[in-house]
């Protein structure tokens, strides 16, 4: 593949709703860049972007794929995002290195929540952006709702570029309201033609919207606006690529993907409209003569390729055989192959441009948000901040003795992914595995077995319940065995009683006089508690909030040694908890709801429900944040309950706050199915 200067780069993500058809504006772009000589189908499972196995069998995008096109002389590095929202942390990395977006709508379905997400996420990173209409060729389509719809949406700002040359089965080309030109389909592509002057009236207005929209980006060109004097076409291109590239212009455009109507014109406007890498202010200056400098924004483990770490030159011409420092491990990394990845083809490369996307091979110690640099001028980007996972289960093997395999897969999947969270709990035995949605859990149990043959299970989590006690209570713990040789003696008397918080887990008074129970043997009862406060006598959970006090006891001089006491505290222990009113505790866990303001009634509704309690709202951006409290045991699946009752549009963070007493009727339930275990 040509090596392209960054003025000539464009680094294009396409986002929208999962369905809208992004992956089949890829196809139709690859095909008119004469990269393929027929379009790919998701039916078929033959697309450039959608080629692992997960992909095909579910006929979704998983994975952001890089489709570098080479068109007109430009080099456009096309971001295939995935729509679903459990892949949310495939849409931040992409944007956090692409210059620009294009936001899919299938015109069915108008402004879906996927489309709003990402159109919420592209303006909070101030990133250029169109609005693609597809699917025009589909029955019942209809372009004006639509784009009433996303000007409603987005404001004044969206600005059809484009509209179209009939509709649904008429759907026959395009027509450019910035040129007064139109594009009609002839075969497998679209050919040039002039205006058919029964569409000026309709397009007329369009036009004058934009004409406006120019005069209003200098005084020089709105002072010539208001004495009725034309813009040249050169002014209307200048001064609409400057509202493009500040913000201020969003273009809306219209095409079919399938039918490959629309999709020339759309790669065109990419490369006058939107900016180059170079256009772009970062850190440090986006130029080839630069220091050399790399941002890892996605790696790819693959059980028999390896490890291949995808990057974004952000200065500097990157090589094959430099030595560039990794500024986080403060090591240097040999660059011993350079890659551009075309979907799951991987093409080698001399060299890489700033601005440009690559791929290093085998790299010894670079994750997801590392920066490469000329160790002579180091430098460190901003990692990306990925969005916490939300949704856990406990991972076991299908076999017994494949733990070690799984140990190997989930740790490769972090580091494609970094939305997996792994960790063990050591108190359930659990191997807990979180990520952003039931579908993303399900995808990761997929590839356990197609890339690791490793099957497994996933489970609901144990919750980690505690248990204390509610009033004090005086036992006895007497152990005494002497049948032949060498006896056992130990005797002590404990008061157990609530602290009165469960932030404290156990204390241990010692109030023996008169050397009831001799000093060395004290510490032996002491142990002989906390031992048995891991396991309370309700349901078998460890005990918080427990006072124990020895006040008494005896001794034999022969007999008595620690095992001994031990083992009385033991007995102390079992009659003392069942005397004192044990009761269960639930963890409870402080909860953050970001929704809009239409939602708020279901969502607090549901909350209640959950015996949860609402603390307060406070305004956020896009609606209101709720700020309530609910026990962990109602919320294992709260995130596709509440992308459920809010369409996809809440979004929640939880924080451990305390331990409350569980209502009777539901600890009865527990300890009984504790019991059955």
């Amino acid at each position: 593949m040509k090596t392209y200067p960054t003025r000539q780069i464009r680094n294009v993500v396409l986002l929208g709703h999962s369905g809208s058809g992004k992956s089949t504006i890829l196809e139709a772009m690859a095909f008119n860049a004469k990269m393929t000589d027929r379009m790919g189908r998701i039916e078929d499972g033959n697309t450039l972007s959608d080629f692992n196995q997960e992909e095909i069998q579910r006929q979704i995008s998983i994975s952001t794929s890089i489709v570098p096109i080479e068109f007109k002389d430009h080099k456009l590095n096309i971001f295939d995002v995935p729509g679903y929202f459990d892949f949310v942390g495939e849409l931040v990395s992409a944007v956090n290195v692409a210059n620009c977006a294009v936001i899919v709508i299938d015109c069915l379905s108008g402004l879906e929540v996927g489309a709003i997400k990402a159109w919420e996420y592209v303006q909070e990173k101030k990133i250029p952006t169109f609005i693609l209409v597809n699917k025009m060729d589909r029955d019942n389509a209809q372009f004006e709702p639509v784009m009433e719809q996303i000007k409603n949406t987005l404001g004044p700002k969206a600005v059809p570029f484009e509209i179209p040359y009939g509709e649904g089965a008429d759907f026959k080309g395009v027509l450019n309201a910035v040129d007064m030109t139109g594009r009609e389909r002839s075969g497998n592509c679209c050919i040039d033609i002039e205006l058919p002057p029964e569409t000026l009236n309709s397009i007329s207005p369009y036009r004058e919207m934009i004409v406006e929209s120019v005069a209003q980006s200098t005084e020089e060109l709105m002072d010539k606006y208001f004495n009725g004097e034309e813009l040249t076409n050169e002014e209307i291109h200048r001064g609409l690529r400057k509202g493009v590239l500040e913000g201020e212009l969003v273009p809306i455009l219209c095409a079919s993907g399938h039918l490959n109507v629309g999709v020339e014109t759309l790669a065109n406007m990419i490369i006058e409209f939107f900016p180059s890498p170079e256009d772009i202010q970062k850190e440090r200056k986006i130029s080839s003569e630069a220091p050399v400098s790399a941002f890892i924004f996605k790696t790819i483990v693959d059980p028999y390729v390896g490890r291949l770490s995808q990057f974004k030159a952000i200065s500097g011409t990157i090589k094959s055989g430099m030595e560039l420092l990794n500024t986080r491990t403060n090591k240097k990394e040999k660059v011993s192959h350079l890659y551009v990845l075309q979907g799951k083809k991987q093409i080698e490369v001399d060299k890489i441009e700033a601005g440009d996307i690559g791929a290093f091979s085998k790299l010894s110690d670079t994750t997801t948000g590392d920066t490469l640099c000329d160790p002579k001028e180091p430098v460190s980007y901003k990692p990306i901040e990925f969005p916490k996972p939300n949704l856990s289960m406990a991972i076991e093997p299908k076999t017994k003795g494949d733990e070690d395999k799984i140990g190997v897969g989930l740790q490769r999947l972090q580091e494609e992914d970094p939305t997996i969270k792994v960790y063990r709990n050591d108190e359930t035995k659990q191997t807990i595995i979180s990520g952003m949605g039931e579908m993303h859990l399900e995808i990761i149990q997929d590839k356990m077995k197609n890339k690791f043959s490793v099957d497994i299970l996933l489970k609901d989590p144990q919750i980690p319940y505690r248990e204390t006690i509610k009033k004090k209570a005086t036992a006895e713990g007497k152990h005494k065995k002497q049948s032949g040789g060498r006896g056992q003696f130990g005797h002590v008397l404990v008061d157990f009683e609530p602290i009165g918080t469960t932030d404290i887990e156990y204390e241990f008074v010692d109030k023996v006089v008169g050397g009831a129970v001799p000093r060395n043997f004290i510490p032996a009862v002491d142990k002989g508690l906390q031992e048995c406060r891991k396991e309370g006598v309700l349901a078998g959970f460890p005990v918080v909030g427990l006072k124990a006090t020895l006040h008494d006891g005896s001794y034999h001089s022969v007999d008595s040694d620690e095992m001994s006491f031990k083992m009385a505290s033991s007995l102390a222990y079992k009659k003392g908890m069942k005397a004192a009113n044990p009761v269960l505790l639930e963890p409870i866990y402080k909860v953050e709801i970001t929704v809009p303001d239409q939602y708020m009634g279901d969502v607090i509704g549901d909350i209640n429900k959950k015996r949860g309690h609402v603390l307060g709202m406070e305004p956020a951006d896009n609606g209101q944040k709720i700020v309530a409290e609910a026990p962990l045991a109602e919320m294992f699946k709260y995130a596709t309950e509440l992308r459920s009752l809010t369409q996809a549009r809440g979004e929640f963070e939880m924080e451990f706050q305390r331990y409350e007493e569980v209502p009777a009727n539901i600890a009865e339930k527990i300890v009984e199915n504790q019991v059955v275990r």
